[in-house]
């Protein structure tokens, strides 16, 4: 019997106040679970702004523990609507230590897992490596590129900056992910012109297809959007560009949303990918023997 599964993702704005982020993250998550989805899943850091344009220790004060005030209300939105939900944190692990952390939220069994986002950016606009320590590369104690097993499936979860790297969506299939999921936020510089903006855009949209081709999985990707200012006064601020979609195994497009708020909802055939990997048998036909200096920075 055909196996379907019903997805859903939520694009929204941000705000300072958490409150009104929260707000309009659970609008978004009530309307999707309304319209029967099992699976929804919000854009990376949906409670705050994005709050890395600049480096200031008072922003620490943003960040939760995973049981926090955050992860306390979504666990019981999707006890209440009957879901799985993927949300995003800044985690507070410990004093000085600080993640950028999406947790998975199984119906009534509460937080099922987490993944702590693996790269971390450090560019103009984008100060990550300040307020972020990587996850710990150690799967088996349920870190590094380990899926989530749920009651809809084995999630591949991964964030924003992970969506460059093949290696990341690769391990992750190779762990029995059944699908691959980005809770993202990326955004143009207001200075970029047209021509700039399209060849980013379409290139960030490009390489997530490319990995749910090469790994004969569906994946699910969540941006922002909105223009959100630096509060420090020192850059131009950041144009969220929206964009998130869903695509099926071959990289095809089943839902791409535009620049404004938006929830997209399809219905996934999770039976393709067993079809897909047997015409294009990829994993059949990997050199794992010719492949160690992958481990390399650099072959010099």
């Amino acid at each position: 019997m055909p196996r379907h599964l019903k997805v859903g993702l939520v694009q929204q704005p941000a705000w300072l106040d958490k409150a009104r982020s929260l707000a309009e993250s659970e609008a978004g998550i009530r309307e999707l679970a309304a319209a029967g989805a099992e699976l929804v899943m919000l854009q990376e850091l949906h409670a705050t702004h994005y709050f890395c344009q600049y480096e200031d220790t008072e922003l620490f004060d943003l960040a939760e523990p995973l049981d926090g005030p955050t992860g306390t209300r979504l666990a019981a939105l999707a006890a209440e609507l009957d879901i799985v939900l993927v949300g995003s944190l800044f985690e507070r692990r410990a004093p000085g230590l600080y993640h950028n952390t999406a947790v998975v939220y199984d119906r009534k069994l509460g937080a099922v897992g987490h993944y702590r986002k693996m790269h971390i950016p450090d560019d103009p606009g984008f100060y990550e490596k300040f307020y972020f320590t990587p996850g710990d590369a150690d799967e088996a104690r349920g870190q590094g590129f380990a899926p989530i097993d749920t009651s809809v499936g084995r999630l591949g979860l991964l964030v924003c900056w992970d969506q460059w790297y093949p290696e990341g969506a690769r391990l992750m299939a190779l762990a029995g992910a059944e699908l691959l999921l980005y809770p993202t936020a990326i955004g143009w510089d207001p200075a970029d012109d047209d021509a700039e903006k399209t060849r980013q855009k379409d290139a960030w949209t490009l390489i997530q297809r490319s990995h749910g081709v090469a790994n004969g999985l569906p994946v699910i990707v969540a941006n922002r959007v909105g223009h959100e200012p630096d509060h420090s006064g020192v850059g131009r601020g950041i144009d969220f560009w929206g964009g998130s979609f869903i695509c099926g195994p071959q990289g095809e497009l089943l839902a791409h949303a535009g620049v404004q708020a938006e929830r997209l909802l399809v219905t996934l055939d999770m039976d393709r990918g067993e079809q897909v990997r047997r015409i294009w048998p990829y994993l059949r036909d990997r050199r794992i023997d010719a492949y160690g200096d992958l481990t390399r920075r650099y072959r010099d």
